[in-house]
């Protein structure tokens, strides 16, 4: 998605489309009225006939009789008292899903009476974010048709001219933010058969080689060497070759970095506990945790923020075999803790052991970790919240307002001692797996045993990774849920 600021009367913007997110209203704004005029009053016509009201994602499309705009479609952001970032940053993306048949090109304005408290450059970051949320599609496997749609790859943000230097600094973080969500989303939509272990580690070099990142990747024998025997113990059951990954952003001396840690099970059949066949598709999306950091990778090779990154990757894929690991089978994981397997479908937690082991060596000031970890959070929480716990309270403040603010919000769970009861093995440390009760909270304690000496908080994106129904704003499927939280926790530690 390109994007520019266009500083200029709205009545003066030629475009084949102009997107007004406005609040709910009856009455034509001071702020449209030389548009209108010069759009032949279809915006007062349209307000004031009661057919739109400006309710949340309502849209309506008039038709200019005059002027430089083909076409002007007004998207209703509710309340105009209730206004704030994720609004607009939806509103953006409601026009946008609108307009990706009709046209490849389209301005989009917010004028002041929708705008809430937001400052010039808030305002064009969420616009820019949202407009490429809902223009995103993903026809890369289809044959071409002989009705083939255009696709919407440019935005003209419009602002007064007085606010557009300001804007174009939001501008430049959405446009960023937007090239890591749509690669994201891309590595969430390949199957498993082309999206692997090894694919993973080659985009993270293509990144490295890009942007001038550092990066190491461990075959099985270096995994071997290592002893990452939980990360092993999945893998031994697929002809893939696992991956371990990490990519380092330093650019400020020797602080100590962040660490964004992601699951990257390609494919995810759970093993020999095998999951039902229905659904079991979606299964790719057991490397989101993964995506995600990639992702994020991309936004830091654009933006160049002041602070140390480590992005770690553990990739396999989970399926049964002769040689799987199977139930009741005792490991031993990176940090030389037991491990008695009893579901194997539990396997994200293992590959996660070693690398938070793995992690250690880089005295992280912060770790955080995403992963499709329990069906159980869905539960809990529905497809609208991350589960989130963790080991310092601060850091999951933290980690809840950057959600927040890149309309990808968290809920803490507890991780009380009692719970590590759950956990107890009578031959092993520990056992991967606690059973149905506090199933999302049971994965986030055996993770926390693999947790020593620095600040960490787990999200569970299960619920949030993907959507399997179509919304006003994206498409169904992949949301590359962790990108914009991970940019605004790191630009906020960097100052930004």
């Amino acid at each position: 998605m390109n994007s520019a600021i266009l500083g200029r009367a709205l009545a003066e913007v030629e475009t084949p489309l102009l997107a007004i997110l406005l609040p709910a209203i009856t009455a034509l704004p001071a702020s449209l009225e030389a548009l209108d005029r010069a759009s032949g009053g279809v915006v007062k016509r349209a307000l004031a006939s009661g057919d739109w009201k400006g309710k949340r994602d309502e849209a309506l499309m008039v038709y200019p009789v005059k002027g430089p705009a083909q076409r002007v479609l007004l998207i209703g952001v509710g309340k105009a008292d209730e206004i704030d970032r994720n609004t607009l940053r939806r509103g953006a993306a409601v026009a946008a899903k609108r307009t990706r048949a009709i046209a490849s090109r389209m301005a989009i304005a917010v004028p002041p009476e929708s705008r809430g408290a937001l400052t010039p450059r808030d305002l064009a970051q969420v616009v820019v974010e949202g407009t490429a949320q809902g223009a995103w599609t993903f026809t890369e496997m289809k044959q071409a048709g002989d009705d083939k749609k255009p696709e919407l790859t440019a935005v003209d943000v419009v602002v007064e001219p007085a606010i557009a230097t300001e804007a174009e600094a939001g501008r430049r973080v959405g446009e960023a933010v937007a090239a890591g969500h749509e690669l994201a989303r891309y590595l969430q939509m390949l199957p498993g058969n082309v999206c692997t272990p090894t694919y993973l580690a080659d985009r993270a070099g293509a990144l490295a080689k890009t942007h001038g990142f550092g990066v190491t990747v461990l075959d099985r024998e270096a995994m071997r060497r290592e002893g990452m025997g939980a990360l092993l113990a999945v893998a031994q059951g697929t002809q893939q070759e696992p991956r371990f990954i990490v990519l380092e952003y330093q650019p400020v001396g020797s602080q100590a970095p962040v660490a964004l840690v992601g699951k990257g099970v390609t494919f995810d059949s759970g093993g020999i506990s095998i999951k039902p066949a229905q659904n079991m598709e979606e299964m790719k999306y057991d490397m989101s945790g993964a995506a995600a950091v990639l992702g994020t990778f991309e936004v830091l090779g654009r933006l160049k923020p002041q602070v140390n990154v480590i992005g770690i990757i553990p990739a396999t894929e989970n399926l049964p075999s002769g040689t799987a690991v199977k139930p009741g089978d005792v490991i031993k994981s990176l940090a030389g803790k037991t491990i008695e397997i009893i579901n194997t479908d539990a396997e994200g937690r293992l590959i996660l052991s070693d690398a938070l082991a793995y992690v250690k060596r880089f005295k992280p000031a912060a770790v955080l970790d995403a992963a499709t970890l329990t069906g159980a959070v869905v539960v809990a929480l529905g497809y609208v919240a991350t589960g989130i716990m963790g080991n310092d309270e601060p850091l999951l403040t933290e980690v809840r307002a950057a959600g927040d603010r890149a309309g990808e919000r968290c809920w803490p769970l507890p991780l009380w001692n009692e719970y590590r009861e759950l956990l107890k093995s009578d031959i092993a440390d520990m056992k991967n797996s606690a059973g149905r009760g506090a199933g999302t909270i049971a994965g986030g304690w055996f993770l926390r045993e693999f947790v020593d000496g620095f600040p960490w908080v787990h999200m569970d994106i299960a619920g949030t990774a993907y959507t399997e129904t179509e919304g006003p704003h994206q498409s169904k499927g992949p949301t590359a849920m962790g990108v914009r939280l991970f940019t605004e926790f790191l630009l906020k530690r960097a100052g930004g």
